[in-house]
């Protein structure tokens, strides 16, 4: 019997670990199923790959040899199934077995089922004894992420809330009011049931990612520059605190997504698709706002996909775009001119190392931040510092480093 929501799954997690596609992107490609199947086959596919590591150390003392690929894929199916969403143990190992049958696996069908039956026998208790976060991180990034590493780890093993931010004078019903001036539901919470929604009262935005645009202190009437603008959350809050937003990005599809997004939101801006590296604007701004291109390391709740398709040397090659769009933002500045720069990313490369390098190069002032509703993420150099570790009664939050540089006059 089919099951079209592990087929899906084992679709999306063959798409990422084998063609290196985002889960994103492979979601978009799934043919036409329920809406209700391919929201399943999304979750269980993302609990996959965010517990691979804790998959394997539980299947292992079960395998003899090495399975091929597409067997152990749908023993994490299974695995996963039973221990992380509590499917009956009957019915995981049965889906798994199917799953098998289905396609060109269907020799190994036994012992998929032989495996599975002494992995749901001891249930979630068995893995009380593993050091999950650990398991579950790839060695460079562990090494990366320092003092803070088990506390980023363990979040990610679970789901972010859903945080927004609500249009000036709009009070969200329902949510947990933030330090900082989010909005937070649990996970799962349904965005368009929200009331607001329709009336373009709120948009979705982790409250890590609020922040970046807070720092600008925009006043009203001032021209801004939102560079890499896209998907629109940082340009709806400078265009509700008044700015004469232009938001640039170099991606036409999510530029659709922000004029959208600003549509629902009733909020205007001058929308430019380009390169900024290549782009020079009519007039200087006296405020830029640099969302520059990362790794997202900092996202991975939201995106568990990302550890697998990251690389170490993918940052490398990052960290020389950031510092490309930030020679491009200074010039783009009007003496006295202040430019945010901000990345979803928990690796220094991309963060302390690149301001530091910046204000060196290009002879910018490095502004002292302060905290914002959230002084534990304030780091010695006076920037800002967020981690999914932090707020852990409160379910967490996005990775983020923010800096300030002010033109000088």
């Amino acid at each position: 019997m089919k099951d079209p929501t592990r087929e899906a799954a084992l679709s999306l997690i063959t798409a990422v670990l084998t063609r290196n596609s985002s889960l994103d992107t492979a979601l978009d490609a799934l043919p036409e199923i329920d809406a209700r199947d391919k929201a399943a086959a999304h979750r269980l596919a993302a609990t996959v790959l965010r517990h691979t590591g804790t998959l394997n150390a539980v299947l292992e003392p079960f395998l003899l040899r090495e399975p091929p690929l597409g067997v152990r894929h749908i023993l994490w199916l299974g695995a996963a199934a039973s221990l992380f969403l509590e499917a009956p143990a009957h019915a995981a190992v049965g889906t798994a077995v199917d799953l098998a049958k289905s396609g060109k696996l269907a020799p190994f069908a036994g012992l998929i089922n032989a495996v599975l039956r002494k992995v749901v026998t001891g249930g979630p208790a068995g893995l009380e004894s593993l050091d999950m976060p650990r398991l579950d991180t790839p060695a460079w990034a562990w090494a990366s992420w320092g003092a803070q590493a088990r506390a980023i780890a363990t979040a990610h093993q679970h789901e972010a809330p859903l945080d927004i931010t609500p249009m000036p004078g709009f009070l969200p019903v329902g949510g947990e009011k933030l330090p900082t001036g989010s909005y937070r539901y649990p996970a799962g919470t349904s965005v368009t049931g929200l009331p607001g929604y329709s009336a373009g009262q709120f948009w979705v935005q982790d409250a890590a990612a609020a922040l970046a645009a807070n720092y600008l202190n925009i006043q009203p009437g001032e021209r801004v520059l939102d560079l890499c603008a896209a998907p629109g959350g940082k340009t709806a809050q400078l265009a509700a605190a008044g700015g004469i937003v232009t938001a640039l990005d170099r991606d036409a599809a999510r530029l659709g997504t922000l004029r959208g997004n600003l549509q629902r939101l009733q909020l205007t801006a001058e929308l430019v698709e380009a390169d900024a590296t290549g782009w020079r604007p009519a007039e200087n701004f006296s405020a830029i706002l640099l969302d520059a291109p990362c790794s997202a390391t900092g996202t991975v709740r939201r995106h568990p996909d990302l550890l697998h398709l990251r690389k170490p040397r993918d940052i490398a090659t990052l960290t020389r775009l950031q510092d490309q769009l930030l020679d491009a933002a200074a010039s783009f500045l009007k003496p006295g001119g202040r430019l945010v720069y901000a990345v979803c990313s928990l690796q220094p490369e991309e963060g302390e190392q690149r301001i530091n390098a910046a204000v060196s190069r290009l002879g910018l002032r490095h502004d002292r931040l302060g905290s914002a509703g959230l002084p534990e993420a304030i780091t010695a150099q006076k920037n800002i510092r967020t981690h999914p570790g932090l707020w852990p009664e409160r379910g967490g939050m996005d990775g983020f480093f923010i800096a300030r540089l002010t033109k000088p006059a």
